[in-house]
């Protein structure tokens, strides 16, 4: 999904704290990241933080991330962990995993 290639397309592991959980926060994430056309996926974790890979385009990947830190209506984020990685090119869309 992402349309650029090369040294273009960021990536970001990040970990999203807080009350993450139960209130719809993959399912709008992921919408948020179709929506500026990102690669990647989201995830709950066992501790209660939501985990999350993106990549694409920098513009649209600090976009993401400048919503992942308030999140949809009823989160409240505490914290959100970023770390720069590889791109791994082999999603095609965004998804939410289990």
């Amino acid at each position: 999904m992402t349309e650029k290639t090369g040294d273009d397309v960021k990536a970001y592991r990040i970990r999203v704290e807080g009350r993450v959980q139960g209130v719809g926060f993959r399912y709008s994430a992921r919408h948020e990241a179709l929506r500026r056309k990102l690669a990647g996926w989201v995830r709950n974790e066992d501790d209660g933080a939501v985990s999350v890979y993106c990549e694409g385009p920098q513009q649209a990947v600090d976009a993401f991330i400048s919503w992942l830190r308030t999140g949809p209506p009823g989160a409240r984020v505490t914290d959100v962990n970023l770390r720069q990685t590889k791109p791994e090119s082999s999603h095609k869309t965004f998804s939410v995993v289990f």
